[in-house]
Protein backbone atom coordinates (compact mmCIF):
# COMPACT_ATOMS: atom_id res chain seq x y z
CA UNK A 1 0.00 0.00 0.00
CA UNK A 2 1.32 3.43 -0.91
CA UNK A 3 1.51 5.98 1.91
CA UNK A 4 1.79 9.77 1.46
CA UNK A 5 5.12 11.31 2.38
CA UNK A 6 4.83 13.23 5.66
CA UNK A 7 5.87 16.75 4.81
CA UNK A 8 5.55 19.64 7.33
CA UNK A 9 2.02 20.44 6.13
CA UNK A 10 0.77 16.93 6.71
CA UNK A 11 2.48 16.71 10.09
CA UNK A 12 0.63 19.89 11.05
CA UNK A 13 -2.56 18.25 9.86
CA UNK A 14 -1.97 15.33 12.23
CA UNK A 15 -1.47 17.73 15.15
CA UNK A 16 -4.65 19.65 14.23
CA UNK A 17 -6.61 16.41 14.37
CA UNK A 18 -5.10 15.54 17.75
CA UNK A 19 -3.16 12.56 16.41
CA UNK A 20 0.23 12.15 18.14
CA UNK A 21 3.19 11.12 16.00
CA UNK A 22 5.18 8.53 17.93
CA UNK A 23 6.45 6.09 15.30
CA UNK A 24 7.02 6.57 11.60
CA UNK A 25 9.25 5.19 8.89
CA UNK A 26 12.12 7.42 7.92
CA UNK A 27 11.26 6.79 4.25
CA UNK A 28 7.85 8.44 4.76
CA UNK A 29 9.35 11.69 6.08
CA UNK A 30 10.49 14.48 3.82
CA UNK A 31 13.90 15.94 4.79
CA UNK A 32 12.25 19.15 6.01
CA UNK A 33 9.75 17.25 8.14
CA UNK A 34 12.45 14.99 9.59
CA UNK A 35 14.61 17.98 10.53
CA UNK A 36 11.71 19.71 12.22
CA UNK A 37 10.22 16.67 13.90
CA UNK A 38 13.21 15.10 15.64
CA UNK A 39 14.02 18.12 17.87
CA UNK A 40 10.36 18.39 18.81
CA UNK A 41 10.02 14.72 19.74
CA UNK A 42 13.44 13.49 20.91
CA UNK A 43 11.95 10.13 21.86
CA UNK A 44 10.50 9.53 18.40
CA UNK A 45 11.16 6.05 17.07
CA UNK A 46 12.13 6.31 13.41
CA UNK A 47 12.44 3.10 11.43
CA UNK A 48 15.44 3.15 9.07
CA UNK A 49 13.63 0.95 6.59
CA UNK A 50 12.04 -2.39 6.03
CA UNK A 51 15.48 -4.08 6.01
CA UNK A 52 16.50 -2.86 9.49
CA UNK A 53 18.48 -5.53 11.31
CA UNK A 54 16.71 -7.20 14.17
CA UNK A 55 18.35 -9.38 16.81
CA UNK A 56 17.28 -13.04 16.57
CA UNK A 57 14.91 -14.19 19.29
CA UNK A 58 16.19 -17.38 20.98
CA UNK A 59 13.88 -20.37 20.82
CA UNK A 60 13.15 -21.85 24.28
CA UNK A 61 13.91 -25.58 24.69
CA UNK A 62 10.97 -27.93 24.35
CA UNK A 63 9.71 -29.93 27.30
CA UNK A 64 9.15 -33.68 26.97
CA UNK A 65 5.39 -33.15 26.89
CA UNK A 66 5.71 -30.61 24.09
CA UNK A 67 8.02 -32.90 22.14
CA UNK A 68 5.53 -35.80 22.36
CA UNK A 69 2.50 -33.66 21.51
CA UNK A 70 1.21 -33.96 17.94
CA UNK A 71 2.08 -31.08 15.67
CA UNK A 72 -0.70 -28.57 15.21
CA UNK A 73 -2.72 -28.78 12.03
CA UNK A 74 -1.00 -26.41 9.61
CA UNK A 75 -3.64 -26.75 6.94
CA UNK A 76 -5.46 -23.49 6.18
CA UNK A 77 -9.02 -23.33 7.46
CA UNK A 78 -11.77 -24.05 5.01
CA UNK A 79 -13.00 -20.92 3.37
CA UNK A 80 -16.52 -19.95 4.35
CA UNK A 81 -18.85 -19.29 1.45
CA UNK A 82 -19.29 -15.59 0.85
CA UNK A 83 -22.49 -13.91 -0.15
CA UNK A 84 -22.27 -11.58 -3.13
CA UNK A 85 -22.50 -7.92 -2.18
CA UNK A 86 -25.05 -6.06 -4.22
CA UNK A 87 -24.03 -2.53 -5.16
CA UNK A 88 -26.08 0.23 -3.61
CA UNK A 89 -28.43 1.88 -6.10
CA UNK A 90 -27.60 5.35 -7.31
CA UNK A 91 -30.04 8.03 -6.26
CA UNK A 92 -31.86 9.39 -9.29
CA UNK A 93 -33.41 12.79 -8.66
CA UNK A 94 -35.70 14.67 -11.01
CA UNK A 95 -34.12 17.63 -12.80
CA UNK A 96 -34.22 20.89 -10.89
CA UNK A 97 -36.68 22.66 -13.15
CA UNK A 98 -39.73 24.85 -12.77
CA UNK A 99 -40.39 28.55 -12.13
CA UNK A 100 -38.70 28.56 -8.72
CA UNK A 101 -35.57 26.82 -10.01
CA UNK A 102 -35.46 29.19 -12.97
CA UNK A 103 -35.72 32.17 -10.61
CA UNK A 104 -32.86 30.85 -8.46
CA UNK A 105 -30.69 30.13 -11.50
CA UNK A 106 -30.84 33.81 -12.49
CA UNK A 107 -29.66 35.22 -9.14
CA UNK A 108 -26.19 36.51 -8.28
CA UNK A 109 -24.63 35.77 -4.88
CA UNK A 110 -26.19 38.73 -3.07
CA UNK A 111 -29.57 38.03 -4.60
CA UNK A 112 -29.30 34.34 -3.72
CA UNK A 113 -28.43 35.20 -0.12
CA UNK A 114 -31.48 37.47 0.20
CA UNK A 115 -33.68 34.85 -1.46
CA UNK A 116 -32.49 32.20 1.01
CA UNK A 117 -33.12 34.37 4.06
CA UNK A 118 -36.67 35.12 2.83
CA UNK A 119 -37.44 31.53 1.79
CA UNK A 120 -40.53 29.87 3.28
CA UNK A 121 -40.90 27.15 0.64
CA UNK A 122 -41.07 24.32 3.21
CA UNK A 123 -42.06 24.00 6.85
CA UNK A 124 -38.47 24.52 8.03
CA UNK A 125 -38.79 28.18 7.04
CA UNK A 126 -41.38 28.69 9.75
CA UNK A 127 -39.44 26.82 12.44
CA UNK A 128 -35.97 28.29 12.10
CA UNK A 129 -34.44 31.27 13.86
CA UNK A 130 -32.63 32.27 10.66
CA UNK A 131 -31.39 30.68 7.45
CA UNK A 132 -27.72 29.68 7.28
CA UNK A 133 -26.58 30.66 3.80
CA UNK A 134 -22.82 30.12 3.91
CA UNK A 135 -19.53 31.86 4.59
CA UNK A 136 -16.17 32.32 2.89
CA UNK A 137 -14.68 33.54 -0.37
CA UNK A 138 -17.14 33.83 -3.24
CA UNK A 139 -14.53 32.49 -5.71
CA UNK A 140 -12.90 29.90 -3.44
CA UNK A 141 -11.00 27.03 -5.04
CA UNK A 142 -12.28 24.66 -2.32
CA UNK A 143 -15.93 24.53 -1.29
CA UNK A 144 -16.87 22.62 1.86
CA UNK A 145 -20.40 21.19 1.89
CA UNK A 146 -21.95 20.19 5.22
CA UNK A 147 -25.30 18.70 6.09
CA UNK A 148 -27.72 21.01 7.93
CA UNK A 149 -27.50 23.72 10.61
CA UNK A 150 -27.58 22.76 14.28
CA UNK A 151 -28.84 24.86 17.16
CA UNK A 152 -25.73 27.07 17.33
CA UNK A 153 -25.65 27.57 13.57
CA UNK A 154 -29.33 28.51 13.62
CA UNK A 155 -28.66 31.04 16.37
CA UNK A 156 -25.52 32.59 14.82
CA UNK A 157 -26.38 32.23 11.13
CA UNK A 158 -23.04 30.62 10.20
CA UNK A 159 -22.22 27.00 9.32
CA UNK A 160 -19.84 24.88 11.40
CA UNK A 161 -19.62 26.72 14.72
CA UNK A 162 -19.01 25.40 18.23
CA UNK A 163 -16.66 22.50 18.91
CA UNK A 164 -17.19 20.95 15.48
CA UNK A 165 -16.47 24.29 13.85
CA UNK A 166 -13.23 24.69 15.81
CA UNK A 167 -12.10 21.25 14.70
CA UNK A 168 -12.91 22.10 11.08
CA UNK A 169 -10.99 25.38 11.37
CA UNK A 170 -7.97 23.49 12.75
CA UNK A 171 -8.16 20.97 9.93
CA UNK A 172 -8.35 23.72 7.32
CA UNK A 173 -5.56 25.71 8.96
CA UNK A 174 -3.25 22.70 8.89
CA UNK A 175 -3.41 22.68 5.09
CA UNK A 176 -3.15 26.45 4.71
CA UNK A 177 -6.87 27.18 4.38
CA UNK A 178 -9.33 29.30 6.36
CA UNK A 179 -12.98 30.28 6.30
CA UNK A 180 -12.21 33.99 5.92
CA UNK A 181 -9.66 35.90 3.88
CA UNK A 182 -9.00 37.65 0.58
CA UNK A 183 -7.11 34.91 -1.29
CA UNK A 184 -9.42 32.45 -3.10
CA UNK A 185 -6.63 29.86 -3.12
CA UNK A 186 -6.43 29.93 0.69
CA UNK A 187 -10.00 30.74 1.70
CA UNK A 188 -12.78 28.18 1.41
CA UNK A 189 -16.48 28.70 0.93
CA UNK A 190 -18.61 26.72 3.40
CA UNK A 191 -22.28 25.89 2.88
CA UNK A 192 -24.78 23.25 3.96
CA UNK A 193 -27.08 21.17 1.79
CA UNK A 194 -30.02 22.32 3.96
CA UNK A 195 -30.16 25.99 4.88
CA UNK A 196 -32.58 25.81 7.83
CA UNK A 197 -32.28 23.71 10.97
CA UNK A 198 -34.48 20.60 11.04
CA UNK A 199 -36.18 20.38 14.47
CA UNK A 200 -34.30 18.15 16.87
CA UNK A 201 -31.48 17.87 14.31
CA UNK A 202 -33.45 15.15 12.52
CA UNK A 203 -32.62 14.10 8.97
CA UNK A 204 -34.09 16.39 6.30
CA UNK A 205 -37.20 15.20 4.50
CA UNK A 206 -37.53 14.76 0.75
CA UNK A 207 -39.54 17.94 0.16
CA UNK A 208 -37.07 19.97 2.24
CA UNK A 209 -34.16 18.70 0.16
CA UNK A 210 -36.07 19.49 -3.02
CA UNK A 211 -36.49 23.13 -1.97
CA UNK A 212 -32.88 23.63 -0.82
CA UNK A 213 -31.02 21.74 -3.54
CA UNK A 214 -31.48 24.44 -6.23
CA UNK A 215 -29.94 26.97 -3.82
CA UNK A 216 -26.86 24.80 -3.24
CA UNK A 217 -26.59 24.13 -6.97
CA UNK A 218 -26.61 27.87 -7.67
CA UNK A 219 -24.02 28.49 -4.93
CA UNK A 220 -21.69 25.99 -6.61
CA UNK A 221 -22.30 27.61 -10.01
CA UNK A 222 -21.41 31.04 -8.63
CA UNK A 223 -18.37 29.99 -6.60
CA UNK A 224 -17.07 27.66 -9.34
CA UNK A 225 -14.69 25.76 -7.02
CA UNK A 226 -12.02 23.38 -8.24
CA UNK A 227 -12.85 20.89 -5.48
CA UNK A 228 -15.94 20.03 -3.45
CA UNK A 229 -15.32 18.51 0.00
CA UNK A 230 -18.50 16.89 1.34
CA UNK A 231 -18.49 16.27 5.11
CA UNK A 232 -20.95 13.83 6.65
CA UNK A 233 -23.08 10.98 5.34
CA UNK A 234 -26.01 13.08 4.17
CA UNK A 235 -23.81 15.65 2.40
CA UNK A 236 -21.70 12.91 0.82
CA UNK A 237 -24.72 11.04 -0.49
CA UNK A 238 -26.27 14.25 -1.80
CA UNK A 239 -23.14 15.33 -3.67
CA UNK A 240 -22.32 11.88 -5.07
CA UNK A 241 -25.84 10.64 -5.75
CA UNK A 242 -24.99 7.38 -3.97
CA UNK A 243 -26.62 5.64 -1.02
CA UNK A 244 -23.38 3.97 0.04
CA UNK A 245 -21.97 4.74 3.51
CA UNK A 246 -19.02 7.09 3.90
CA UNK A 247 -16.67 4.17 4.49
CA UNK A 248 -17.23 3.13 0.88
CA UNK A 249 -17.33 6.65 -0.58
CA UNK A 250 -14.14 8.05 0.91
CA UNK A 251 -10.80 7.90 -0.92
CA UNK A 252 -12.65 8.11 -4.24
CA UNK A 253 -13.17 11.02 -6.62
CA UNK A 254 -16.71 11.70 -7.78
CA UNK A 255 -17.98 14.23 -10.29
CA UNK A 256 -20.51 16.99 -9.71
CA UNK A 257 -21.13 18.69 -13.04
CA UNK A 258 -17.44 18.72 -13.93
CA UNK A 259 -16.12 19.42 -10.41
CA UNK A 260 -14.28 16.68 -8.46
CA UNK A 261 -15.94 15.67 -5.19
CA UNK A 262 -14.12 14.11 -2.22
CA UNK A 263 -15.99 12.99 0.90
CA UNK A 264 -15.02 12.54 4.55
CA UNK A 265 -16.48 12.39 8.03
CA UNK A 266 -18.29 15.31 9.65
CA UNK A 267 -16.27 17.06 12.40
CA UNK A 268 -19.09 16.43 14.88
CA UNK A 269 -18.73 12.70 14.22
CA UNK A 270 -14.96 12.92 14.70
CA UNK A 271 -15.52 14.48 18.12
CA UNK A 272 -17.69 11.50 19.07
CA UNK A 273 -15.37 8.96 17.42
CA UNK A 274 -11.78 10.21 17.84
CA UNK A 275 -10.32 6.95 16.52
CA UNK A 276 -11.65 7.91 13.08
CA UNK A 277 -9.51 11.06 12.99
CA UNK A 278 -6.70 9.19 11.26
CA UNK A 279 -9.09 8.41 8.40
CA UNK A 280 -10.11 12.06 8.21
CA UNK A 281 -6.42 13.00 7.97
CA UNK A 282 -5.98 10.54 5.10
CA UNK A 283 -9.02 12.10 3.42
CA UNK A 284 -7.52 15.59 3.73
CA UNK A 285 -4.30 14.32 2.14
CA UNK A 286 -6.37 12.75 -0.62
CA UNK A 287 -8.29 16.01 -1.12
CA UNK A 288 -5.01 17.96 -1.36
CA UNK A 289 -3.67 15.56 -3.97
CA UNK A 290 -6.94 15.67 -5.92
CA UNK A 291 -6.94 19.47 -5.92
CA UNK A 292 -3.32 19.57 -7.09
CA UNK A 293 -4.07 17.21 -9.96
CA UNK A 294 -7.06 19.30 -11.07
CA UNK A 295 -5.57 22.74 -10.45
CA UNK A 296 -4.49 23.13 -14.06
CA UNK A 297 -7.67 21.63 -15.48
CA UNK A 298 -10.31 23.98 -16.94
CA UNK A 299 -13.24 24.68 -14.66
CA UNK A 300 -16.55 23.43 -16.03
CA UNK A 301 -19.56 25.58 -15.23
CA UNK A 302 -22.42 23.54 -13.80
CA UNK A 303 -25.54 23.41 -15.90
Amino acid sequence: MDHPVLDPSRLAMLRALGLPVAYVRRSLLSPQALAGLLPELPGLAVEAGAQAARAPVPTPPQTRAQALSPAPDSRPPKAMPTMPVEPQPRVVRPPLTGPRADQIAALDMDGLRAFTHDCRACKLGGLRHQAVFGVGHAQAQVMVVGEAPGAEEDRLGEPFVGAAGKLLDNMLRSVGLARSGDDPARTVFIANVIKCRPPGNRNPEVDEIAQCEPILKRQIELVRPRLLLALGRFAAQTMTGSQEPIGRLRQRVFDYQGIPVVVSYHPAYLLRSPLEKSKAWADLCFAQDTLASHRQAPVTTAS
